[in-house]
């Protein structure tokens, strides 16, 4: 049996309601360095889509290359990433990991700031950020569980989804100003710069107190384990194809907002920013509806497909509205209902699953969630193109429709496997 450190501390953070994990001493260090990192995070997300943009003379194509590439190392590795993180000490590998993620982007800024960055080297760079985050993402996923334990995990991935929206509300808003005034390689040094305080977070955490299972010995076969449990359970692989189709075609606003503030609205990079913190506001607000739930109960599978649901008619709503200032007031619902869908379907996986399958299970569903990109990015780069940049939007929002409409009907067909029953599964597992 699984030998659980720090109930004390889950005990009270359970009772404590709204921000209950923030109770937990381990959580706090945790979440204070991913607020200073994930803004660094988004800067760097708008300030390298605005490079690329400015390398490429405004192609759409080229950045939906960027984000393929950056993409593309997830479909090979976050599988493998699933099985180390199942195998070994999570924190010490994320602390190599988010070194690995600075380096990155200390090395684009330093490119950038010299005058020497050209299109082919952010691509690389695009290539070699994407292999790390493709391992770091599983582990860091599935050590959530390990801060604050199964009881509470539900309102970490809600405080989490906060802290990122929060994050990414306040960074692209930031990057855009600074673009303008210093240019984009700035932004990349001082992301570079944020990775200290996650580190510094991952190492003064309290090992004794985190909620360890035991470790999965190294044997033959154990990818191949993981992907036989999740087949075993068509409730896990119905949501996991929700996800899967939502994620690529209708979660591309890396794309769609640049292109759309760029070549329809003539707008600069403080457009873009603005698009993409009014969408911030919205996934910010999300995720706080999420963690009041999270006090009140587990989620619930009507509330996953009535939140992608929303998402399909509210992002189609967004790509028809006429003006800059329409379509970023229609994106703050977009972001509600996209983090509803979000934060629901990643504590439902987390808490069906066995412990000892988390982190296989993590490592699948963050394939499908982001391994989707590069066929989703170079679309939708196409259909910008050739088309009109509005039509990602609407493409995006009639998948998530029929995906939401096909899942639900899928699972009433299979007698209504309901929420409850696969929680109660993953408990006894």
């Amino acid at each position: 049996m699984p030998a659980y450190a720090g109930g004390g501390e889950a005990d009270t953070a359970r009772r404590s309601g709204m921000f209950g994990s923030l109770r937990v001493r381990n959580y706090r260090y945790y979440a204070s360095g991913q607020v200073v990192s994930l803004v660094g995070l988004w800067m760097q997300r708008v300030a390298q889509d605005w490079l690329v943009l400015e390398l490429s003379d405004g192609s759409p194509v080229a950045l939906g290359i960027a984000a393929a590439l950056q993409f593309t190392p997830t479909l090979f590795l976050s599988l493998w990433a699933g099985v180390l993180a199942d195998r070994m000490d999570k924190r010490r590998l994320l602390v190599g990991l988010e070194i690995g993620l600075g380096l990155c982007a200390l090395v684009l800024g330093l490119l950038d700031v010299t005058g020497l960055v050209q299109l082919w080297q952010v691509y690389l760079l695009c290539l070699v950020l994407g292999a790390v985050a493709a391992v770091e993402t599983p582990v860091r996923q599935s050590f959530v569980v390990e801060l604050v334990g199964r009881d509470q995990l539900t309102n970490a991935v809600a405080l989490n989804s906060m802290t990122f929206n929060l994050a990414r509300m306040v960074g692209p808003a930031v990057a855009g100003v600074m673009i303008i005034a210093v240019g984009t390689g700035w932004v990349f040094l001082i992301n570079a710069l944020s990775f200290v305080g996650v580190i510094v977070g991952l190492l003064r955490m309290d090992a004794a107190k985190l909620h360890r299972g035991e470790p999965v010995p190294r044997e033959k076969g154990q990818l191949v384990e993981g992907l036989r449990y999740v087949r075993r359970r068509p409730d896990l692989v119905i949501l996991l194809c929700l996800v899967f189709f939502i994620s690529t075609f209708g979660l591309n606003f890396y794309v769609t907002l640049a292109v759309l503030a760029r070549n329809t609205f003539g707008g600069d990079a403080d457009a873009y920013g603005l698009l993409s913190t009014l969408l911030a506001v919205g996934t910010l607000a999300g995720a706080t509806l999420a963690a009041r739930r999270s006090a009140r109960g587990r989620p619930r599978l009507r509330l996953l497909f009535l939140g992608s649901l929303a998402f399909g008619v509210l992002e189609i709503a967004a790509g028809l509205m006429p003006s800059l200032w329409l379509s970023g007031a229609v994106l703050i619902p977009v972001g509600i209902a996209m983090m509803t869908f979000t934060t629901t379907a990643n504590a439902t996986v987390q808490l069906s699953v066995a412990p000892a399958m988390r982190g296989r299970v993590m490592g699948l569903y963050m394939l499908v969630f982001l391994g989707g990109n590069p066929l989703g990015g170079p679309v939708m780069g196409w259909l910008a193109e050739h088309f009109t940049p509005r039509a990602p939007l609407v493409v995006g929002g009639v998948v998530a429709i029929l995906s939401a409409v096909v899942g639900a009907v899928v699972l009433a067909r299979r007698g209504g496997v309901t929420l409850r029953a696969t929680l109660n599964r993953g408990r006894r597992d």
